[in-house]
């Protein structure tokens, strides 16, 4: 044996021959190229065979009297919450705002005083007419009452002097004549008698009109002049009252205040206001239990929707809530440059979430009638982010099972679905175009 293996030592002495060499590195290239080959097999493998990450959403089954009563949705559209009467609360007169009493947010009920305006110039206004009425309603009383006995007794006594100066001129008069007739006195002695006995002549005719005229008393013409002045005096009093009153801003109805557009000290005004300056209303006022939803609806679509059409309400801001709502109004004209129709839908039991100017939609439907008796189909609606070309893939078992599905319309939760699915399956969201059905998926975590 020891023979045996010394000689198979290997002789160093001794040379390689060229044909030795070549064949042994070939036989070392053949090896290394068939390592990479298996190593690349190997990754190729581990890379095709490695579960795909995917979305996943459960499929939830409700029972027909949720989501819309199991009605069938026929159009959604998106719009905005708006008050149904929304008040912009004026004055009817100019003035300085001298005192303000609610803010936003506050409620207030109808007559409430929500602000006041200086009120000097228009109390002085009313007393300056009411000092004018004063004195004309004086004047009337001194009309219908006629002239008193002592002023009777006056024009009277003056009447019965004249007379009496009368006769002592005529007197005087005649002496007068005699003398100039008998040519003792000059003519012009007696022109001076004859003017003074005419003058005291028409004295005493005046006198005498003067008497009867107050035992007669004012004409009825004047009377009836002063009572006309006395009406306009009244008007003007209770013009300036009403003024008056006008500082004191009451709320014309209940609500809650949406804008304070004053603050004490800033002027308001009737007339026409711009962006600084006076101020042309006090605060806006709505009535939040009076609200609505203000849709665009373009005109192919228009046709869906009818008086009276029931619908389901949602917010972004509340999208778990849900508020029954019904066609209030339709615009009796288009919109042109949108090509679209605007309608509001009243809010039937609106609450505190509810705000104006929300971003709301609106899934209209068409009632489903129910068969007494018959079983109720579960509604089973899924996000519109699974549904591909009629179908949607579900994970089961590690592997991606593409479904064919029949829809019925959409809601608010998503699309409606009455065959291919029976609620709890595990869709994937969003499935790559090139998902393939028995694919390898499994859930992204996270």
């Amino acid at each position: 044996m020891e023979a045996e293996l010394k000689s198979l030592k290997i002789d160093r002495n001794q040379k390689r021959t060229p044909e030795s060499s070549s064949w042994a590195a070939r036989w070392i290239i053949i090896g290394v190229i068939l390592f990479l080959l298996a190593g690349a097999g190997r990754y190729a493998y581990s890379t095709l065979n490695t579960p795909l990450e995917v979305e996943i959403a459960r499929v939830k089954a409700a029972s027909s009297g949720d989501a819309g009563n199991g009605n069938s949705v026929i159009l959604n559209a998106t719009g905005y919450i708006v008050a149904h009467h929304k008040i912009q609360v004026a004055a009817k007169v100019v003035g300085r705002v001298s005192w303000i009493g609610v803010d936003k947010a506050y409620k207030v009920t109808q007559g409430q005083v929500i602000a006041r305006l200086e009120d000097d110039e228009y109390r002085a206004q009313v007393q300056q007419a009411r000092g004018n009425l004063q004195n004309l309603e004086a004047k009337l009383l001194e009309f219908t009452n006629g002239s008193r006995p002592e002023e009777i007794a006056v024009a009277k006594a003056n009447l019965d002097s004249a007379k009496a100066d009368l006769e002592n001129f005529r007197i005087t008069l005649e002496r007068t004549r005699k003398l100039v007739a008998e040519k003792v006195s000059a003519q012009q002695v007696l022109d001076d008698a004859v003017a003074r006995y005419e003058a005291q002549e028409r004295r005493v005719g005046s006198l005498e009109r003067t008497l009867e005229l107050a035992r007669l008393g004012p004409r009825k013409e004047q009377i009836d002049a002063i009572r006309g002045q006395i009406e306009q005096a009244r008007g003007v009093v209770a013009y300036a009252q009403t003024q008056l009153d006008n500082t004191v801003i009451k709320a014309p109805s209940a609500g809650t205040v949406l804008e304070r557009a004053v603050e004490k000290g800033e002027f308001v005004t009737t007339n026409f206001v711009g962006d600084k300056g006076a101020k042309g209303y006090i605060i806006s006022l709505a009535d939040l239990n009076d609200l609505q939803v203000e849709l665009d609806i373009s005109q192919n679509d228009f046709r869906k929707l009818g008086p009276a059409q029931k619908g389901v309400i949602t917010t972004d801001a509340y999208p778990e809530l849900k508020y029954e709502g019904v066609v209030d109004e339709i615009s009796p004209e288009a919109n042109r440059q949108k090509a679209t129709v605007q309608i509001k839908v009243k809010v039937l039991a609106p609450d505190d979430h509810l705000r104006p100017e929300m971003n709301a939609s609106v899934a209209f439907y068409n009632e489903v009638k129910k068969t007494e008796g018959a079983p109720q189909k579960p509604l089973i609606t899924i996000p519109s982010a699974a549904v591909r070309s009629g179908a949607v893939f579900v994970l089961f078992q590690g592997k991606a099972v593409r479904r064919a599905i029949k829809t019925s319309g959409s809601n608010a939760s998503g699309v409606i679905v009455d065959e291919g699915l029976i609620g709890g399956e595990d869709l994937i969201l969003n499935p790559p175009a090139d998902l393939k059905d028995g694919a390898s998926v499994k859930e992204k975590k996270g």
